[in-house]
């Protein structure tokens, strides 16, 4: 197929954040997060749409605190919301804040979905039409001169192979070096490759294994992440409980600056253009600054 995809340079370099930590701190403390993020250099923030914030007023918030940082969704579930209206939402970021919004879309998971009353009907057929949608929606106001580009939440092969045929390209989140080289060779050159990678700044083990284990339990029973996790070579028993050692390290990323700037660059190398590094903490109410200033000079040098 021959199509043209967006440069890579539209995600903003190749290390960015993700963060639910926002949803934490009052608006204008959000606003001074993301503006920090930004002078410290990072290339773009991203954060995602469950229970908290709707997605495109905050992308509206960050984006107008900011100059110059991607504003990235990761992700807006489709089924919360029709495709008119993620494209007109997209369209109109896009337009007022020229080369600095990317859209993420995804199919969420159907805890989340069927709570608010939705049908999670088949992912995949869903998000096909979903994008067919988008590109057939009417949006008669000023558009923007470039489109957002369009990165799904993909980590089966069929996702993967949507996200290059009908999107940009792919946004896999909880995932393995090895995973994201496995993305790449289905995407093949040209869609972009965004990756999330959860680190803890703490070179103490047992410190860094319990605050993992908090970020990852509340995935662990999600169908879509456990098949994803079999399919990246973990068994039921890595799953069961609080999940072991091996899977918590393969998932999240520990120790002093240098390691975790060690893990970015395994998938840097393995085909990713970006990765945003989400860290953990268990005092979000605190926010983040301290550890993105730390981080900053291993990741952006």
């Amino acid at each position: 197929m021959d199509r043209r995809y967006p440069d890579p340079s539209v995600l903003g370099g190749e290390v960015g954040l993700w963060t639910s930590i926002l949803n934490y701190l009052p608006a204008s403390r959000a606003r001074e997060a993301v503006a920090e993020a930004e002078e410290l250099g990072y290339g773009a923030l991203w954060f995602g749409e469950a229970t908290g914030r709707e997605v495109f007023t905050t992308a509206a918030i960050l984006l107008s605190a900011t100059s110059r940082i991607q504003i990235a969704t990761g992700i807006a579930n489709i089924f919360v919301r029709d495709a008119w209206a993620t494209n007109a939402a997209s369209k109109t970021l896009a337009e007022a804040y020229p080369g600095r919004f990317v859209l993420g879309i995804g199919v969420s998971h159907r805890p989340l979905v069927e709570m608010r009353g939705h049908d999670y009907r088949s992912p995949l057929a869903t998000m096909r039409s979903y994008l067919e949608g988008m590109r057939r929606a009417r949006f008669d106001a000023v558009g923007p001169e470039r489109e957002a580009p369009v990165l799904l939440a993909a980590l089966g092969p069929k996702m993967l192979e949507l996200s290059r045929d009908l999107a940009d390209g792919a946004h896999p989140y909880l995932v393995t070096p090895q995973h994201t080289a496995y993305a790449r060779e289905i995407l093949g050159e040209g869609p972009l490759l965004a990756v999330e990678q959860g680190v803890v700044l703490t070179e103490d083990r047992t410190e860094a294994l319990r605050l993992a284990r908090s970020h990852l339990n509340r995935y662990l029973g999600l169908p879509n992440y456990r098949n994803s996790w079999l399919r990246q070579g973990f068994t039921e028993e890595d799953l069961s409980g609080e999940g072991s050692d091996r899977f918590v390290e393969a998932l999240v990323a520990w120790g002093d600056e240098g390691r975790i700037r060690e893990r970015v660059h395994e998938h840097l190398d393995a085909g990713a253009d970006h990765v945003c590094v989400q860290v953990i903490t268990d005092r979000p109410e605190a926010g983040l600054g301290r550890e993105w200033r730390a981080l900053a000079p291993a990741l952006l040098a």
